[in-house]
């Protein structure tokens, strides 16, 4: 069974930064997709950023240009990197790979204060 254990998160100001870090119990070559969802209270988990199996990156709308995803294949670790953040980005978020199954960390609690 795949482990995935994210950190980073934490109560910041308006404005501010954060950056989150999954990191897998597996070898990154043995996932096509991997990326960032968030959910916040009362509203759907939404996709926040994604890389594809080609490398190819997606970033929901309300987050372009403010974050920004990598990953380390040395180090089995994905990174979301969040500048400027709003009150908006409150939310749980969670890390997600797949291969044939979409394997979910436990949600790191990012909180955005104004």
């Amino acid at each position: 069974q795949v482990q995935l254990v994210e950190s980073g998160g934490g109560l910041v100001q308006a404005g501010g930064s954060l950056k989150l870090s999954c990191e897998a119990s597996r070898h990154f070559f043995s996932f096509n997709r991997m990326g960032w969802f968030r959910q916040a209270p009362g509203k759907q988990r939404e996709l926040v950023a994604q890389i594809g199996q080609f490398g190819d990156i997606t970033y929901a709308d309300s987050v372009k240009g403010r974050f920004t995803i990598s990953r380390s294949f040395a180090e089995n670790t994905l990174y979301l990197e969040m500048n400027n953040l709003k009150s908006e980005d409150t939310a749980v978020y969670f890390c997600n790979l797949a291969d044939s199954s979409d394997y979910w960390g436990q949600g790191t609690q990012v909180t955005v204060s104004s």
